[in-house]
């Protein structure tokens, strides 16, 4: 039977370990509730983690289970695409190109990687198993968009995001690039598609949501009752609602299309913790919604049903995880501030 301790007490023996096993690149955790004073069973979120041993920093962004069993990240700072072997735990890089700086990873339906390369401008495409690199450049009237996430729509075209203020595709069977401008400028960031294959995105700087017209390229922008919440990433639950980040407030919100676009088509709660600022967030296979908060340096679980929070606070200091993506028991998570890669095994 699990020992109950309070948040600070678990941080603090948990901090104790890694400090023994530094070298053994791996841990567990527990799942914890605000209020109720007491641990789940292990077994109901169980934490492990590993460092990347590389012989440089990788700056590791976002990360994308990939269909080997391994899982793919977005190495911003050395210019590849990584993939980390989770049965050895040993990972590989593979060069996008000279300039190359990846934000987003994605797996496409083909079973290659997909990536946002901000510092080629382009989409890159890496096939798997052969680790072919191909890249499809922007436009040049969109020379410098800021790429940052994407996502594939029913029809199996690619739609991404430029915080520049560019919402494009990738019509992957002809491999024509289309770009239209932002409805409000500079911000758009976070970008999701629904189990029908819609496609929904979201602006940090211009704190909204939008719904793409998959036919035009256009959005229709949906306004989210805080205002200047700072919405950094959308997920779709499987009955297509939307699910919001808010960086600026600390809020997880969720949207919900079948009801409009009025206040009753959305719900709100405030993340637990002091001065939160919710980065990603993921919906499992089961309907949970899982968030990353920076402030507070956790990981949040939301139930739907229940509409409570419980917390897992992360082992290392400023892990600043950034996407959060999975597969069935398993929620993958980079740390970026630490360049760990951790997963949740939900049991």
């Amino acid at each position: 039977m699990a020992v109950p301790m309070n948040a600070h007490s678990f941080h603090s023996a948990q901090m104790t370990r890694i400090s023994r096993r530094s070298t053994l690149g791996a841990l567990s955790a527990v799942l914890l509730w605000p209020g109720a004073g007491r641990a789940q069973p292990p077994d109901a979120a169980r934490l492990q983690s590993w460092p990347l041993n590389t012989p440089r920093a990788t700056g590791i962004h976002d990360l994308a289970p990939a269909p080997d069993g391994g899982v793919w990240f977005s190495a911003q700072r050395s210019g590849h695409l990584g993939w980390f072997d989770p049965r050895t735990g040993k990972p590989e890089l593979i060069s996008l190109g000279d300039a190359s700086s990846p934000h987003g990873v994605i797996a496409g339906p083909d079973g290659a990687a997909w990536l946002t390369d901000g510092g080629q401008n382009a989409i890159a495409r890496v096939s798997w198993p052969a680790r072919e690199v191909r890249l499809f450049h922007l436009p040049a009237a969109t020379p410098h968009a800021n790429l940052n996430t994407c996502a594939f729509d029913g029809d199996g075209d690619l739609w991404f995001t430029g915080q520049s203020g560019y919402v494009g595709k990738v019509a992957v069977r002809t491999g024509l690039v289309s770009v239209k401008a932002s409805p409000r400028g500079r911000g758009p960031y976070g970008i999701c598609a629904t189990p029908r294959g819609d496609v929904w995105w979201c602006s940090l700087a211009g704190s909204f949501i939008a719904q793409i017209d998959r036919k035009t390229g256009m959005s229709r922008i949906v306004e989210p009752p805080t205002q200047r919440q700072g919405a950094r990433r959308v997920w779709s639950d499987s009955r297509g609602r939307i699910w919001v980040a808010e960086w600026n407030s600390g809020n997880l919100s969720m949207h919900d299309p079948a009801l409009g676009m009025g206040a009753n088509s959305w719900r709100t709660w405030k993340a637990p913790g002091t001065d939160p600022h919710v980065y990603a967030v993921y919906v499992d296979d089961q309907d949970i919604v899982w968030a990353a908060e920076w402030s507070n340096n956790a990981m949040l679980r939301f139930d739907p049903g229940s509409e409570k929070f419980g917390v897992l606070p992360m082992p290392r200091p400023a892990a600043n995880i950034r996407q959060i993506l999975g597969r069935p028991g398993e929620v993958w998570l980079p740390e970026s501030g630490t360049e760990f890669i951790s997963v949740i095994r939900t049991g």
